[in-house]
């Protein structure tokens, strides 16, 4: 179950936000480098913007738990970053998510802060 959960929520890298949404569960938070959100509304808000810039994800490697799961990836960006390795570990009850933690190097990203918050 959270295989097919965690990949429908990287339906949000084809612009599929909807379908994204639908995999979230309440309460929910997410942390990353940049944004932290404590509820679904903050972090779908800035879903979006982060798309818009996404050119694609090659998925180097997928380990998943009964209620985890981790992804490591490489997002392309149409940015000056280029291309930044990512990690995210999921966590889920049922079969929803309810916390998402994004890991990746904030550095490259500094001068273009603004734009993805």
């Amino acid at each position: 179950m959270a295989r097919r959960t965690v990949r429908a929520y990287h339906a949000r890298f084809r612009g599929d936000v909807p379908t994204a949404a639908a995999q979230l569960g309440e309460p929910f938070r997410f942390q990353s480098p940049f944004i932290t959100s404590d509820d679904r509304t903050g972090h779908l808000a800035t879903l979006p913007g982060f798309v818009s810039i996404v050119t694609g994800v090659d998925l180097i490697s997928e380990l998943y738990g009964e209620a985890q799961a981790t992804l490591l990836y490489d997002v392309h960006t149409a940015t000056p970053v280029g291309t930044q390795r990512t990690a995210e570990h999921f966590r889920l009850d049922g079969d929803k998510i309810v916390s998402i933690m994004l890991l990746f190097d904030a550095s490259p990203w500094q001068p273009m802060k603004s734009r993805i918050e």
